[in-house]
């Protein structure tokens, strides 16, 4: 009888614990901050919240902030980091901020080491990479535990062009850990080449590996990358020929070319280039954006080669879709129109990947989507 009474009281227990994940999850109410360009009526970083239903609120300016393009944020999500993108004195600069409930608090300043930083993220042991689009460079800095940036440690800078007016010149547009270690992968748009380098934490340099670079197609304008969960593909999308272009990871650390894909329908012949790529935490399904079709592509991955397959296009329900990002659950995908002001949410199938619209809400020239808590592997992204 007690035994009995022991497994009846067990199972309630276990039963109301999993009641009560699921009540969470159901009541999961996600917040995010909004970086923007500042010409306009921007004053700088806004917050808002993704409720459960996948409608937006916005809480509103929660510091002012010149030109905060791009966002990222630290391990513990206390500091978030903002890549002021402009040139004084040929250098743009990255700020820190310590994350309050209705603000964010300013902590420090620090030059990016080139003109216009369009992208920084952080790792989990504070280092900073800052990508600076004029200056084609990226700047290594770093956090302290109060959240304060060191002044700039090193400078990768390139060299070299590419085949099409917009790479005459290096334009670094992003850099990566790979996979949070100490591995970095710099995308530049201007010499059309993937950049392959090592963190030296006791010089705190970057130091370049052998091969140092890998040539995409001519004319492809590599701008960003998404990594799989498997750790052996990479998605590099091309802003320039508007593919997506398959990278493969040896188990000996080399890197190869794989298959190609396009961001567009076969029948679009109008301008476009192609701005952010994203991948679900499952690693089953790719999704990128297009400015000119104003469009999220939607691709499947081939689970033996990592090939993608398109399976459908989303309109944006606005112009310019500089950035997007998938809700911590993976539940939704938000994406930031920067042409119309306009934030707009889509729920994600997650059996067939396919979007579907639910909500749109007002921001100021957003260009970039960051959630606040959560466990989103695509956190870093422009």
């Amino acid at each position: 009888m007690k035994t009995h009474l022991l497994i009846f009281i067990l199972l309630f227990f276990a039963k109301s614990q999993s009641n009560q994940e699921m009540a969470i999850q159901e009541n999961s109410i996600f917040p995010f901050f909004v970086g923007t360009y500042t010409q306009g009526k921007s004053q700088g970083i806004y917050k808002y919240l993704l409720l459960k239903d996948g409608t937006i609120k916005r809480l509103g300016l929660v510091a002012k902030s010149d030109n905060p393009s791009f966002l990222a944020m630290n391990k513990e999500k206390t500091i978030l980091l903002a890549a002021n993108e402009t040139s004084h004195e040929n250098t743009g600069t990255v700020e820190s901020f310590f994350i309050d409930t209705n603000r964010l608090e300013f902590i420090s300043r620090s030059p990016s080491g080139g003109a216009h930083p369009c992208f920084v993220c952080v790792n989990k042991n504070g280092y900073v990479l800052a990508a600076n689009y004029s200056g084609g460079n990226v700047g290594l800095l770093r956090l302290n535990k109060k959240g304060e940036l060191s002044g700039l440690l090193d400078l990768q800078q390139h060299s070299g062009k590419g085949t099409t007016e917009r790479q005459e010149a290096p334009h670094a547009h992003s850099a990566w850990f790979y996979k949070d270690s100490d591995k970095v992968i710099s995308v530049d748009l201007g010499t059309n080449e993937l950049w392959f380098s090592h963190l030296d934490t006791m010089e705190q340099k970057l130091v370049p590996d052998d091969p140092y670079t890998l040539q995409m197609k001519a004319g492809a304008g590599p701008r960003h990358l998404a990594f799989h969960p498997n750790g052996k593909w990479i998605y590099i999308l091309n802003e320039l020929n508007c593919t997506l272009t398959l990278v493969q990871k040896s188990d000996e650390g080399t890197y190869t070319i794989g298959s190609s894909v396009s961001s567009l329908p076969r029948d679009y012949t109008e301008a476009n280039t192609a701005a952010d790529i994203h991948i679900s935490s499952d690693g089953r399904f790719v999704y990128a954006s297009n400015r000119g079709h104003n469009s999220i592509a939607i691709y499947k991955v081939d689970p033996a080669n990592g090939s993608l397959y398109p399976i459908g296009f989303q309109k944006t329900k606005g112009d310019g879709p500089r950035n997007f990002s998938i809700s911590p659950d993976g539940r939704y995908l938000l994406v930031a129109n920067q042409h119309t002001n306009n934030i707009v949410t889509f729920k994600c199938d997650k059996t067939t990947g396919l979007l579907t619209y639910i909500d749109q809400i007002e921001a100021p020239t957003p260009t970039c989507i960051l959630f606040a808590n959560g466990n989103d592997k695509n956190t870093n992204k422009k």
